[in-house]
């Protein structure tokens, strides 16, 4: 994508760093970070997702486990709209990928649940015990 262009720099121990909008902080660059960045850029500019509502690896309880999604989406009163799972590009989106963001969505009752790996980006909308694969374009978030 044209317009992407994250600001990265090298750190004083020589380990590269991109900077991240939503938590306002350098993080090191990894191949699953990248993926975050970017989806966190398409959510923005695309879907404009303000970086105010969206968390990034905040912490949640799922059967008394703690997990730490990738992104979470609020809607302006605190509801939760949309889970990412980011995989880094060589790792697969498979069963196993799917059931995770599913059990985040347990707790979390997301309308929207995206999983990528930056090559792909596989988009479902849940609504009463229903899922369907959508488009990231067709994701509507003001209803």
């Amino acid at each position: 994508m044209a317009d992407y262009n994250p600001i990265v720099r090298t750190n004083t121990e020589n380990k590269r760093e991109i900077f991240d909008p939503v938590r306002k902080r350098y993080v090191a660059l990894t191949e699953e970070e990248s993926v975050r960045q970017f989806i966190i850029f398409l959510l923005n500019s695309k879907l404009n997702v303000s970086y105010a509502l969206m968390g990034v690896e905040k912490q949640i309880k799922v059967c008394s486990m703690i997990k730490r999604p990738d992104i979470i989406v609020f809607d302006n009163k605190g509801n939760v709209k949309i889970i990412v799972e980011c995989k880094a590009p060589n790792i697969e989106i498979n069963q196993e990928t799917l059931d995770q963001i599913i059990r985040y969505n347990m707790t979390l009752k997301a309308k929207y649940l995206i999983l990528t790996n930056g090559k792909n980006i596989y988009c479902v909308e849940c609504n009463n015990n229903e899922a369907k694969q959508v488009a990231f374009q067709d994701i509507v978030l003001n209803n």
